[in-house]
């Protein structure tokens, strides 16, 4: 990152309602987050966080990689992208796709993903949205929450930043459980991505 700039600039990829950008983009508001959201990336078009960006008007990109002539190409393209936008961190958002392994490479330790339960046991392919709270309910777990980690090349797999405990009820249903682990989601996340840009992770 330069040094003089005075904002990280942050690009946050979506798939979904966007709860997790809205949280972010209120956190830069409030000052608990120093950066600013200036690109918004989304795996679906009719994703309804990218309403959220045009309300804020934030740019936003839908990328396909089934688009491209080539995986290589997706990834040089996404790259090349949020290189002519100067971004400095990127934060996946209920993202659902696997990042490009030329994005990993060019932002290593500088891509966060917040994961709905907690990590390592509730994580890889298929633990998204209601199917990882099915299995934390399904396991009879006494306690879930949401995992703060950095990105690398296997879903869910990077080094954890951050976590919160959130107890699981004996009646809870995927909803319910959901609706009280993405409360503290929306907490958790702003919180490990400021103390990642604060450099108060040693990442060495």
């Amino acid at each position: 990152m330069e040094a003089n700039k005075t904002t990280p600039r942050l690009a946050v990829f979506i798939s979904g309602s966007g709860s997790n950008l809205q949280a972010l983009i209120d956190a830069t508001k409030s000052g608990i987050l120093s950066a600013e959201v200036v690109y918004v990336v989304s795996s679906l078009r009719k994703a309804y966080g990218l309403l959220r960006a045009a309300n804020e008007g934030i740019e936003s990109f839908v990328f396909k990689s089934k688009k491209y002539p080539s995986p290589e190409a997706a990834g040089e393209d996404i790259v090349q992208r949020l290189r002519e936008r100067d971004i400095d961190y990127i934060a996946l958002a209920g993202y659902l796709s696997l990042i490009p392994p030329e994005m990993v490479k060019a932002y290593r330790n500088r891509i966060v993903n917040i994961h709905n339960a907690l990590l390592p046991k509730y994580g890889g392919k298929g633990m998204y949205g209601h199917h990882t709270h099915q299995a934390v309910l399904a396991a009879n777990e006494k306690e879930s929450g949401p995992t703060v980690h950095l990105v690398d090349e296997i879903y869910d797999n990077g080094r954890i930043l951050g976590q919160k405990q959130v107890p699981v009820h004996p009646d809870d249903t995927p909803d319910s459980l959901s609706e009280r682990v993405l409360e503290q989601e929306h907490k958790l996340y702003a919180r490990v991505l400021q103390k990642l840009i604060k450099g108060e992770y040693d990442l060495d």
